[in-house]
């Protein structure tokens, strides 16, 4: 499965113009956001992410919502996995 990340731009690089650094989760990575073309985003929008490429701009509820969502999977997985470790198939 691919997962699309949101993060929020805090700088575009100015030595780097295809590069932002973005705030993922408390995270801060340089992203390339080249794929954008002429649709560049500025500090405080959100990018989705994939494999460190800027796939596309949207807006701050979009993000939010989609980090809730993915939150929920993570709980989720990890409570499956949890189940499993203690059951005994025999």
């Amino acid at each position: 499965m691919c997962l699309g990340i949101p993060g929020e731009v805090i700088e575009v690089l100015d030595d780097k113009p295809d590069l932002a650094k973005v705030d993922v989760s408390g995270v801060r990575r340089n992203i390339n956001i080249g794929l954008l073309g002429e649709d560049r985003p500025v500090p405080g929008e959100w990018i989705l992410i994939h494999v460190g490429f800027a796939l596309s701009k949207i807006d701050e509820q979009e993000a939010q919502d989609a980090l809730a969502f993915l939150e929920g999977i993570g709980q989720a997985y990890a409570d499956e996995i949890e189940a499993l470790k203690e059951s005994r198939i025999e």
